[in-house]
């Protein structure tokens, strides 16, 4: 299992375009993908769990992968967060 925190840098914060982008390049990995904000985790492949989480622009989430690919999942996932997620 590895993990890393990060800040969402997205205006908006996760609403449902980028929330749509971010569980595109989770679904690419076979690790489960999770992320921790205000003790609650999300399931970073689901679009609902994401907009549930509520994440605005400026908080901190803790992105957590599982598996066999976890290390090139959390690489991908970090990087594409903090390039905005398309915004």
């Amino acid at each position: 299992m590895v993990s890393q925190k990060v800040v969402i840098k997205n205006p908006t914060g996760l609403h449902l375009r980028p929330a749509g982008i971010l569980c595109k390049e989770a679904m690419q990995f076979k690790s489960l993908i999770t992320f921790t904000f205000r003790e609650n985790t999300a399931n970073a492949k689901s679009v609902l769990s994401v907009l549930g989480a509520c994440v605005k622009c400026g908080d901190e989430i803790v992105m957590t992968c599982e598996g066999e690919d976890e290390k090139e999942a959390l690489e991908a996932l970090i990087g594409a967060i903090e390039s905005g997620l398309g915004e």
